[in-house]
């Protein structure tokens, strides 16, 4: 009969003397490190009669060093680490803000001079000086973004829907890699192929609104397909296999089960996408010029939009360059506010049509 030998169990010892607590820097020590940083970086830069540029260069790096320093000496290696790297973050993302605050800052300050009644009511038609707005170019946007939605989410949605729910082997392939390719083609080509399009069906002097249109439904139906199609495929597979299980047609099944579910991602999706083409401004320049009085037809004639009415306010001044220069300004702010309220749009259209998953 053999014996098998166990090996004896060690006991962990506990450590002799008192446990002496991790030492941590005060609550707002790191910032106060980084600012003298910064501090440091522009007397630095004013000793040196450098510019701005290198004071914010020398100021970022003396007060990360600051920060490491100051955290190894009390907190150890790990933690100094640690707060190196949220300088760092945080340095790369104040750096980023830097130029959409001074473009916000910008557009403010030299729109708001004609951001009044007459801008949103009066036209440029007879006026070439002082006054006018840009009603007519303000409709002529809201006109032909419009007809692009028309254009695009149909055919985007419906593409997105045979990708995700039909689509098999080389053809859906072949989908995707032209949707990829189209997705980052300049908007210029857009212009000159809707262009030539037209061109080619009623002649060479035809300027039409839904010229316009169609080139930015080129440059806006990959961005529905993309994001529709991404949306589709975050729907749970147990809800269509629950729906076929009851016996219910796969087109039945998308109506009433896929899209329902994924109306949310998709109202968000196509409406960044609207976001993304209305302040285009090449394509509209080929396609449909500028016209100084309100054409609401877009099947008849040239159309004004509020990025051609910017560009040609700022780069053919008449008689009176400060008063198109105000203008051209406005109408950037416009834009701006315009593509705000969109991108708001698409995040309560998030919020509020969202699948509720509580009971």
């Amino acid at each position: 009969m053999s014996t098998s030998t166990q090996s004896p169990v060690r006991v962990a010892e506990e450590p002799s003397g008192p446990i002496r607590p991790q030492r941590k820097l005060p609550r707002y020590a790191g910032l106060g490190l980084y600012v003298a940083g910064l501090a440091a970086g522009a007397l630095l830069a004013a000793l040196t009669g450098s510019g701005i540029a290198l004071a914010v260069v020398y100021g970022v790096v003396l007060g990360t060093l600051a920060v490491y320093v100051g955290s190894r000496a009390v907190e150890g290696t790990r933690k100094a680490t640690d707060r190196l790297v949220t300088a760092l973050v945080t340095t790369a993302f104040g750096i980023a803000m830097i130029p959409l605050v001074s473009l916000v800052y910008t557009v403010l300050d030299k729109g708001l001079a004609r951001f009044d009644a007459q801008f949103f009511s009066n036209s440029m038609f007879r006026v070439v000086g002082e006054g006018g707005g840009a009603y007519h170019a303000i409709l002529g946007t809201v006109i032909i973004t419009a007809v692009t939605a028309v254009i695009s989410v149909p055919i985007g949605l419906l593409t997105a829907i045979y990708l995700v729910e039909y689509g098999t082997g080389r053809l859906k392939k072949a989908i995707t890699f032209f949707v990829d390719v189209m997705t980052g083609i300049p908007s210029i080509v857009a212009g000159l192929f809707a262009f030539a399009l037209f061109t080619l069906l009623f002649g060479n002097d035809v300027r039409l609104g839904l010229m316009g249109a169609a080139a930015l439904s080129v440059l806006m139906i990959p961005v529905v397909v993309r994001s529709c199609e991404e949306v589709l495929k975050l729907v749970p597979n147990e809800l269509r296999e629950a729906s076929y299980a009851l016996g219910v047609p796969k087109w039945r099944t998308i109506v009433k089960v896929v899209l329902p579910t994924a109306v949310a991602g998709l109202g968000t999706g196509i409406t960044l996408a609207v976001a993304r083409v209305i302040g285009e401004t090449a394509p509209l320049l080929i396609t449909v010029g500028l016209i100084t009085g309100t054409n609401l037809n877009p099947f008849d004639g040239r159309m004004a939009t509020l990025p051609v009415f910017a560009y040609y306010q700022l780069t053919q001044p008449g008689t009176d360059t400060q008063a198109f220069l105000d203008r051209a300004w406005t109408a950037a702010l416009v834009l701006i506010i315009l593509v705000m309220v969109l991108n708001v749009v698409a995040r309560l259209i998030s919020r509020f049509f969202a699948p509720k998953t509580g009971r």
